[in-house]
This record gives C-alpha cells, sequence and structure tokens, in this order.
C-alpha cells in the first residue's frame, strides 16, 4: 500500500511513572509542580488508568477495515508521536498519508505535528482533513448515544432532564488569540441540540476539565451549570462529553467521579453520562466518510502530475 490513514489524538501514557514528562508536554515545556503531578496520577489510579489509546486503536482497526488502507494511530503529547509513525510508515512504503485527528474543533494544531514530520521524509504526501464538527454522521452518533442515555433515565423525570453538552475547557488567552476551539464547538452543540429540540429536554453547553492553573478558563464550567440547573429547579441531568470522541480520564474521572460530586453539592438528584462514540459504528461512518473525499480530491492532483 502507498497510502494510509493517521489518526492523531492528544495522547496518554500507560506507564504512571512518564506522567511527569507528559504533564510537561502538555505544559509546553513547563514542569509541573509535585501536587499537580499527584493529583493527576490519583486520578488516573481512581480509574485505573486511561483507555485512550486503546479506543484509538480499536477504532483504527475499525476504519482499516472499512478503507482496506493502513490506519496508524499517534499522539499529539505522547508516545506514539506522529514523527515515529510516519516514518515507519515511509519505510514501509507509505507516500500519501490522509491525517485526521480526533478532534473535530482547531484540527489545525494536529495537521501541523503531521506536516512537521512529513517534511522531513522524501517524497511523503500529507492530505489534512477539515474540521468535521459538523459532519452529519457524528452528529447521527452523538444523537445515538444522548437518546440512548435519555432512555435509561427514569420515565417521570425523563422530559424534564437538562442534557449538558460539553467539551474540554482552554484557557481564555488561546482563545482570545484567535483559535476557533470554541466557536467551532458551539457550531457543532447548535447542530446536536437541533436534532434532539423535539424530545423537550432544556439543552446546555459546559466546558469541563478546566486546568490546575491561576489562569481564566473558558466557560461556563460544570459547577456553575450545576448550581444554574438546581436555582430553577431542575432535578436532573445528563451530560453528554460531545467534546471527545473516546472515554478518557476527562470522562471516566472528571465526569464519572468528581461532577458526581459537583452535582450533589448543588442540589441535583441525579447526574448521568452518555457514553463518548468510541468504536459505535455511525461514527465509524463518519471517518470512513471523512477520508474517502479527502482520498477522492487527491486522486485528480495526483494524476495530473504526472
Amino acid at each position: 500500500m502507498t497510502t494510509a490513514v493517521l489518526l492523531s489524538c492528544h495522547g496518554t501514557v500507560e506507564r504512571l511513572d512518564d506522567l511527569p514528562a507528559f504533564l510537561t508536554n502538555i505544559r509546553r515545556g513547563r514542569p509541573a509542580p509535585p501536587e499537580v503531578i499527584d493529583e493527576v496520577r490519583r486520578r488516573f489510579e481512581a480509574i485505573g488508568g486511561s483507555p485512550l489509546m486503546r479506543i484509538t486503536q480499536a477504532q483504527a482497526d475499525a476504519l482499516a477495515a472499512r478503507l482496506g488502507l493502513p490506519v496508524a494511530i499517534a499522539g499529539r503529547l505522547w508516545h506514539p508521536y506522529p514523527a515515529e509513525v510516519l516514518g515507519a510508515l515511509h519505510r514501509s512504503g507509505v507516500r500519501l498519508v490522509v491525517s485526521l485527528p480526533l478532534a473535530p474543533q482547531s484540527v489545525d494544531v494536529y495537521h501541523a505535528v503531521v506536516r512537521d514530520a512529513a517534511a522531513e521524509l522524501d517524497g511523503m504526501e500529507v492530505r489534512c482533513v477539515p474540521a468535521w464538527g459538523l459532519e452529519p454522521a457524528l452528529i447521527d452518533a452523538f444523537v445515538e448515544v444522548i437518546d440512548e442515555a435519555l432512555a435509561r433515565v427514569p420515565e417521570e423525570s425523563r422530559a424534564q432532564a437538562a442534557v449538558i453538552l460539553s467539551a474540554h475547557s482552554l484557557p481564555q488567552r488561546i482563545i482570545a488569540a484567535g483559535d476557533p476551539y470554541e466557536r467551532q464547538f458551539r457550531a457543532m452543540a447548535a447542530e446536536v441540540e437541533r436534532r434532539i429540540a423535539s424530545r423537550g429536554n432544556p439543552v446546555l453547553v459546559a466546558f469541563q476539565s478546566q486546568g490546575m492553573t491561576g489562569d481564566a478558563w473558558l466557560g461556563p464550567d460544570l459547577r456553575s451549570t450545576f448550581d444554574g440547573l438546581a436555582a430553577r429547579g431542575v432535578q436532573e441531568a445528563l451530560i453528554a462529553p460531545i467534546g471527545f470522541v473516546a472515554d478518557h480520564v476527562e470522562t471516566l474521572y472528571d465526569l464519572d467521579v468528581e461532577a458526581q460530586v459537583f452535582a450533589r453539592e448543588a442540589g441535583l438528584a441525579r447526574l448521568s453520562r452518555a457514553p463518548a462514540v468510541n468504536t459505535r459504528p455511525r461514527f465509524i461512518d463518519a471517518l470512513e466518510a471523512l477520508v474517502r473525499r479527502e482520498l477522492a480530491q487527491a486522486a485528480p492532483r495526483r494524476l495530473s502530475a504526472r
């Protein structure tokens, strides 16, 4: 095969001893304070470690079966880095790679790392998937997990349950510098809200997993969202973490453990969660559509270059 797909994600560690180096990467070269390392270690231990890379590999395997092409995975902030993976693909004869970040928003952050790595490899061409938060099959997958989760809410309170569409927060300075993340996420959330409006549930957007820094972070956060719901007399809420396409520490700890405490403190009677889309077939449909579209656009250019 001379063509392959690279799925890139945030990345995570398998060994907790690697957490200090991983957090240094996240903090752009600034070592994390010992208390931050200890807290992150505690969270990883509480959930038995992050399944992010295992789920990402399963997503890649499912996509490869659809496409009949090699599909590799890489982490932006931890091994295997794009340079490592692209080097191996290049040695195997691959010369065209479709870069598909497993984050529908702010895709250029991921593509930049892939492009830089490809530039070091002779004859390696990269096709970059644009921001894909409005991909129809992706929205379908989100609606599926929300409907399935709502079906598990007791019938007597189901129609009144608030649906909170959540995503990872970012420092406000990044948004102020022009990053399109918030705008792109809110557009995706608006489409999900439009699709589930007929259910009658109130729908809100919240940003979670704010960093342990003194910076101002994108909000509203979960605490203030829960407080607002309780003040309006809402007793039941469902979080749908549509900002993530795989379960990991930000869902398994931040939502399943920490957010439960926040909800109780706010006075909510019950907080439930929709799962991430993970390897749901409709989500793999979205990935397949994105790759096939890029390959179809690449074919005429490659023919004209001959």
